[in-house]
């Protein structure tokens, strides 16, 4: 099982990466980061938005909250470049901040709720929802990098270890 420190330090990961993610992307244009590029989301822009959504989607679930607009909405919602990269921000503070105020006793509960992928409530132990939120961004990031990389950019470190702080 993970523990609080670790979910803390991964929250703050994901700040990082995405901060070094979207500082990449800004050195293209809006043509670059909607070309399709062969990902399951096509394009680093639609990547990035299903990310969001995935990260809404999740903390919805364990803030016990509604959920976002379906990834279509949500996609069309943030077109705009400027507008997702905020939102992004805004959204990474949240998970830090929501980070803040778990404890070991709630991650080590079971969280049930309808998987409308499975069709079908599921339950699981947090602890394991928890990482499986963390990894799915650490693999989506890793289509981005790869994209990113396509189109010349390149991103700066992303080794855990290295991060600062």
């Amino acid at each position: 099982m993970i523990g609080v420190d670790y979910v803390r330090r991964m929250a703050l990961y994901n700040r990082w990466q995405n901060e070094n993610l979207y500082g990449a992307a800004d050195g293209l244009t809006d043509e670059e980061r909607q070309r399709e590029r062969g990902a399951f989301f096509g394009s680093i822009h639609r990547t990035m938005c299903h990310l969001l959504w995935a990260d809404q989607t999740w903390m919805s679930r364990f803030r016990s909250t509604p959920p976002p607009v379906p990834l279509a909405e949500l996609t069309a919602q943030y077109r705009d470049w400027t507008s997702l990269e905020s939102r992004r921000r805004d959204f990474d503070a949240e998970i830090v901040g929501w980070v803040d105020g778990i404890n070991a006793d709630w991650l080590a509960g079971t969280h049930t709720h309808f998987s409308p992928s499975l069709g079908r409530e599921m339950s699981a132990p947090r602890w394991l929802l928890v990482s499986h939120f963390f990894n799915h961004q650490t693999h989506h990031r890793g289509q981005i990098h790869c994209m990113l990389t396509q189109a010349g950019r390149k991103p700066a470190d992303t080794d855990l270890p290295m991060m600062p702080g």
